[in-house]
């Protein structure tokens, strides 16, 4: 079964990794590179186990643009959105045997390097991915 495991960050994460002054703890250049290390290293783990199918990270919200309609006609509107905190930071894809595993996976994120205390705003989302509209079951 495959399983997306989805990461959140918010523009402020982004600013603080950048060296930006967010009132939060800053992001040193060694702080950044240790979250690299541990992302690259967590990565070649599920390569070698033959459990990662994808894996991406995502630009800023700063550069995301939502496209919505309001009375049948499109529009668009860029970002980071004053509404949303936390938005898709990154996503795996994994394969694996079940829910519990692509959890165990998940979790292992919270051992990522962060500084202050990770624990008050890292979280992640697994989901099953579906193959087919008859795999929703409705």
């Amino acid at each position: 079964m495959k399983y997306m495991i989805l990461s959140y960050g918010s523009q402020q994460d982004y600013d603080a990794m950048a060296g930006k002054d967010t009132g939060r703890p800053g992001w040193s250049g060694e702080a950044v590179a240790a979250m690299h290390q541990f992302m690259e290293a967590f990565n070649k783990e599920l390569e070698e186990s033959g459990e990662l199918v994808e894996t991406r990270g995502l630009a800023a919200p700063v550069h995301t643009r939502r496209v919505g309609s309001r009375g049948g006609e499109a529009f668009v509107t860029d970002g980071p959105y004053a509404e949303t905190q936390e938005v898709l930071a990154g996503y795996w894809i994994v394969e694996c045997d079940s829910f519990d595993r692509a959890t165990e996976l998940a979790a292992r994120l919270g051992q990522c390097p962060y500084p202050g205390d990770p624990a008050d705003t890292m979280y992640a989302d697994i989901r099953p991915i579906v193959d087919s509209s008859a795999d929703l079951g409705f």
